[in-house]
Order: C-alpha cells, then sequence, then structure tokens
C-alpha cells in the first residue's frame, strides 16, 4: 500500500527577514560543515537553502522580498532518472535523497534540478603536465 502521507516545510515569507538563519539550522542539522569566505569565492559553498532576494516597487519605496528555496522532493523528479549511478532516488518516506559515496560527479542531477539546489563540493582536478598533452591518457596516440 502506497502511504499518502509526505513530508513538507512551510515556510511564512511574509516573516522572513533574509537572515539565513533556516540556511544555518539546516547546515547544523544535516551536519553539513561551515563555510569559509574562501568557500564562497571558490564557488564551492554548500547550502542546502538558497534564499532568493526579489526588489518591489521604486526607490524612495522599495522593499525588499526573501524567499527561501530548498529541495521540493519532486514526486516525479528530474534529478533521478539522469544519475547513471543511481546515486539519486526517492526512499520509503518519499524524499529525495542521495547515496553520497556512490555519487561519481557527472553533475547531470544539478542540472535537472528545476529549483537549483544541487550542491557539489569538487575542486578543479590538477592533472600532471604530461597528461594534458594526450588527448586520452589510456590510449597512445598514433602518428598519422
Amino acid at each position: 500500500m502506497v502511504d499518502s502521507n509526505k513530508w513538507g516545510m512551510v515556510v511564512d515569507i511574509d516573516r522572513c527577514t533574509g537572515c539565513q538563519g533556516c540556511v544555518v539550522a539546516c547546515q547544523s542539522e544535516n551536519n553539513i560543515p561551515i563555510n569559509l569566505e574562501e568557500h564562497f569565492n571558490q564557488r564551492r559553498a554548500i547550502q542546502w537553502i538558497r534564499i532568493e532576494r526579489y526588489w518591489e516597487g521604486e526607490y524612495p519605496d522599495v522593499k525588499a522580498r526573501f524567499i527561501p528555496i530548498m529541495c521540493q522532493h519532486c514526486g516525479n523528479a528530474p534529478c533521478e532518472p539522469v544519475c547513471p549511478v543511481y546515486a539519486t532516488y526517492h526512499n520509503d518516506e518519499g524524499m529525495n535523497v542521495q547515496v553520497y559515496n556512490r555519487c561519481i560527479g557527472t553533475r547531470f542531477c544539478a542540472n535537472g534540478c528545476p529549483y537549483h539546489v544541487r550542491f557539489f563540493n569538487f575542486w578543479e582536478p590538477e592533472w600532471p603536465e604530461s597528461l594534458k598533452n594526450q588527448l586520452n591518457p589510456d590510449v597512445t596516440v598514433r602518428s598519422r
């Protein structure tokens, strides 16, 4: 029998001030390490909640509206079928989860997410000089 109950989170956007308290609480609850300024500069900061800021009105009556964007745990999530190793899936509670040790970093799920809430913490690979000169380091370059 399929369970019709779904997890959800309600955010009163009329009361949101953009303080990012929900972002810090989410990181603490899910054991995400603290992001330093250098992580943001390198685009390596991991946050599961993104705060979007929208401006309403014209000067001098300008009002900022803050909207937290998080994973919506889509019923037919577009980030799941694109993963070649099935690292992203729906668990029994209907939540979109990921097996981090299975992930090979194709980032297909991040490209498929309509809410842009997938983050990856990868460094740019440093290739030895000998490998930079070859198209495929596993195959020798044949002369023509």
